[in-house]
């Protein structure tokens, strides 16, 4: 019996087991709780073992660009398995890690030319830090080993990685902690102090100069990288304001200090490139990424270094002793491939770019219920804040958040049809990223679920 052939008595089976077997990611557990369990899934839907359908808002986990059940992507993997189903590249190569190599590095900006794949984000991450701490000790820059990130932002769950995420409660539980990260100001325009409250560009300005206030009170010679996501996602989707990260790049070359745009999330198409460094005009030393480099069908992550980071390793005897067994899997850069293929033959980010004003403006139309703060996002990255006060922006308190999200708005939401994510690691957001192939239908159906079930919350408070 396949898994989508389940009876109520299998469906039940499924959930005591995973009750007493499967430890779920960033999941609550006991006193009653069962996950929901998701069988399979179709274009912009998701459906669960009793058969009924969701859409997707979230592509999974930010990952699902070119939507579900695609035959060619799995076709793609099983055809490079029959061929050669794993061999690693300690000091090999494989045809289709070379191929996925070249083609990433021609959609990266500048002389960013150098791919180091991995199994997923927080490993791309955690890469590119070693790549920067090793890179300045083999060019007589031993000291410099920090990194600035900022305020609320995720970067991933491995030691380092979680350094450098920017949200207390993820990093108390796991402390001491990798030294070294250290935090600046997020760009969250809503929520700008009182003397920039109407002046985006000038918030920028701002929130980039605490960086480089960052750097100078570490020193200098200590300081390594800059870590910044292109739209950053915990929080509720924070855009740059403009001129943002050229100010950014400026503090970075005076200080020698890499930029690190990590696009995990915003990577392949989810603000309308395949980097969404293109899609704000600057130039990074390192890409991180992961995600929609498959459409989620297989695992992979990348680190796209640039060719100067490169060069102290190219002497044929240094060695940057990092790596995965899994990185650069065969049938996940096969698929990945794949993917791409259809990037381009679709004309996905085009899609992306056309459709991002309507998606905008579809969800800029909950601004007609008392709760909803602010709308912000880029491309298909959208955050809604909740609020207990429009007027005044009041937030809600703990208590309340927990009620608000976990206690009605989760389940709520989930009811009704819409998978997507209450967030409240900054103030409460309700967070949207729907499959890149999504159009005003989708649009539609999602904004007439959020409008329905927010308008509830807004008459419980």
């Amino acid at each position: 019996m396949t898994i989508t052939d389940t009876t109520s008595a299998t469906t039940s089976d499924l959930g005591a087991k995973a009750n007493r077997h499967l430890w779920g990611h960033f999941a609550r557990h006991g006193e009653g709780i069962t996950p929901p369990i998701i069988t399979r899934g179709e274009g912009v839907y998701i459906f669960d073992d009793k058969g009924k359908r969701y859409i997707d808002g979230l592509s999974g986990l930010f990952v699902v660009q070119v939507g579900h059940g695609r035959k060619e992507l799995a076709e793609a993997a099983a055809k490079q398995a029959e061929t050669l189903s794993f061999f690693p590249l300690w000091s090999y190569a494989t045809p289709p890690a070379i191929e996925l190599a070249e083609r990433v590095a021609g959609y990266a900006p500048g002389d960013l030319n150098r791919v180091f794949f991995t199994t997923g984000g927080g490993e791309a991450v955690e890469s590119a830090w070693k790549l920067a701490k090793q890179y300045f000790k083999l060019t007589g820059k031993p000291g410099k080993h920090k990194v600035v990130s900022r305020s609320i932002a995720y970067h991933g769950t491995p030691q380092g990685a979680l350094a450098i995420t920017g949200i207390p409660a993820f990093k108390a539980p796991f402390e001491p902690l990798t030294p070294g990260g250290f935090r600046a100001p997020n760009t969250n325009f809503y929520r700008a102090p009182a003397e920039y409250a109407h002046d985006e560009k000038a918030f920028g300005r701002y929130c980039a100069d605490r960086i480089a206030e960052a750097i100078e009170f570490e020193g200098p010679d200590t300081v390594a990288a800059v870590f910044l996501e292109p739209v950053q996602n915990a929080g509720g989707c924070f855009p740059p304001p403009p001129g943002y990260f050229e100010r950014v790049r400026e503090i970075c070359d005076r200080y020698d200090v890499l930029l690190v745009s990590d696009e995990v999330i915003c990577a392949y198409g989810r603000i309308g490139s395949m980097f969404a460094c293109n899609d704000f005009g600057y130039v990074p030393d390192i890409i991180t990424s992961a995600k929609g480099l498959t459409s989620g069908y297989s695992p992979l992550g990348a680190m796209v270094a640039s060719d100067r980071l490169f060069e102290p390793f190219d002497d044929g005897k240094t060695v940057f002793g990092h790596g995965y067994t899994f990185g650069g899997h065969p049938v996940s850069s096969a698929v990945a491939l794949a993917n791409l293929d259809i990037f381009e033959r679709e004309k996905i980010n085009d899609h992306v770019k056309e459709l991002a004003p309507a998606f905008r403006a579809t969800l800029e139309k909950l601004y007609d219920l008392p709760i909803v703060g602010d709308v912000r996002g880029e491309g298909f990255f959208y955050g809604i804040e909740l609020v207990k006060d429009k007027a005044t922006k009041e937030t809600f308190n703990d208590e309340e958040s927990e009620r608000l999200l976990r206690g009605f708005l989760t389940p709520a939401l989930w009811d009704a049809g819409l998978y997507c994510r209450a967030d409240d690691r900054g103030d409460p957001v309700i967070q949207l990223a729907p499959p890149l192939i999504s159009g005003q239908a989708e649009f539609d159906a999602i904004y007439e679920i959020l409008h329905r079930v927010l308008s509830e919350a807004g008459n419980l408070l």
